[in-house]
């Protein structure tokens, strides 16, 4: 009788997930869609019709206007992801299995970074990075998200080690092991799932940046994302590589998304944002 009752209700689930599913995949069929219509096919009559034919010169208009910038996010995303990651991780560690005075104050400073909102403090860091000299280079975009990634990089692994048994810690403590040697012996080697989610969140976060980008950077080394807001710039807008520019901007973010997506989950369910 469970059995039977279960079913229906796991069909009527299947069938919420995909329209769900559905709804958030509208923008991408409009997009794509588009992007492959000549110009004189683009009005928002026909915004849902298919294109008459494939048009690919639009997506070899947006490439060639995307590539130098698409080359600025690279060089900004990897060691932006990197080492906030990496310091997350350590910091996550010394605060779960290291007490010392002051723990319970640090902590929370940290997280309050989470709630600071960026437009709070766009001017005095705009003020800031001019007197560092680093006004308009990829580095000074690179920095701001770094430590902007430190508090919620930091609650992720701070969540995760929590369920590695301290007695572990105590066991290499008295096996004469440092704090760092403990670190990469017994913590570092169990931190895939918390790197996999800490990566795809930081890469994501970085990879889609407006506000900082288009703030702090000149445009020589404006990432993606400035330069795909100014594509739109002029009067008349060219809606079709404007669409396929939207689509080639998002590509390695879905690919990370679709490589790594069962990972992230895997890392969400052992832990890693426990806590």
């Amino acid at each position: 009788m469970t059995q039977q009752h279960s079913v229906p209700a796991r069909a009527f689930i299947y069938i919420l997930l995909l329209l769900f599913s559905m709804f958030f995949l509208v923008p991408m069929y409009i997009m794509l869609v588009t992007g492959f219509k000549g110009f004189d096919e683009v009005s928002l009559k026909t915004m849902w019709d298919l294109p008459q034919g494939l048009a690919l010169d639009n997506f070899q208009a947006a490439y060639e206007q995307l590539i130098p910038h698409f080359w600025n996010t690279i060089k900004l995303v990897i060691p932006t992801t990197l080492i906030s990651a990496a310091i997350g991780s350590i910091n996550g560690y010394i605060l779960t299995k290291w007490r010392f005075p002051g723990t319970g104050i640090i902590f929370p400073l940290i997280l309050f970074g989470m709630f600071i909102p960026y437009q709070a403090i766009l001017i005095p860091l705009v003020q800031f990075i001019n007197f560092t000299g680093l006004y308009g280079d990829l580095s000074a975009l690179a920095l701001t998200h770094i430590i902007y990634g430190i508090p919620i990089c930091t609650l992720i692994f701070r969540g995760y080690y929590a369920g590695v048994p301290t007695e572990m810690v105590e066991a290499a403590r008295i096996d004469g092991a440092s704090l760092l040697q403990t670190y990469f012996r017994i913590f570092l080697p169990v931190s895939a799932p918390a790197f996999v989610v800490v990566l795809i969140w930081q890469f994501t976060s970085s990879w889609n940046d407006f506000l900082f980008a288009v703030s702090l950077t000149s445009p020589e080394n404006w990432p993606i994302m400035v330069a795909l807001n100014n594509m739109a710039g002029s009067q008349i807008i060219a809606w079709n590589v404007q669409m396929a520019a939207s689509f080639l901007a998002a590509v390695p973010t879905l690919i990370i998304y679709i490589i790594l997506g069962r990972y992230f989950l895997r890392g969400m369910m052992s832990g890693a944002l426990k806590g």
